[in-house]
């Protein structure tokens, strides 16, 4: 079993020890913005409380976990693009149409404007034709 696939079910563990300890701790009545007591989590018997300890410690080892399956991950795929478009030979057009696109394309000028009245006589051209 390699360090990815170890990560991941540490990380499954982690998360589902989260979520019980979370459920596992008695509302003080906070939730959602509703009232609250003074003596909830940011007082000091609040704050030394064992789950909410223990709460703290598994967020911060899922979070940090995250972060290494992340490291990890991209050191395992780095060399191989997730777009490989680049990489593809650009699709040429038929011999038989090639000349019939060479015709209707305006010739490049270095010139701006030279180009843009090209471009018009060219556009021009092919309304009269139709």
């Amino acid at each position: 079993m390699g360090l990815f696939q170890f990560l991941i079910i540490l990380q499954g563990t982690v998360a589902f020890g989260l979520v019980v300890t979370i459920l596992m701790q008695r509302s003080e009545g906070g939730g959602l913005g509703v009232g609250g007591s003074p003596s909830g989590l940011m007082s000091a018997r609040g704050a030394a409380d064992f789950m909410t300890r223990l709460t703290s410690f598994l967020a911060i080892l899922f979070i940090s976990l995250s972060v290494a399956l992340a490291f990890v991950a991209a050191k395992q795929s780095s060399g191989t693009p997730v777009d490989d478009s680049f990489e593809r030979a650009p699709v040429e057009a038929p011999a038989e149409l090639a000349p019939a696109q060479e015709a209707i394309t305006p010739p490049v000028s270095d010139d701006p404007l030279e180009a843009a009245a090209a471009a018009a006589a060219a556009a021009s051209e092919e309304e009269n034709a139709e």
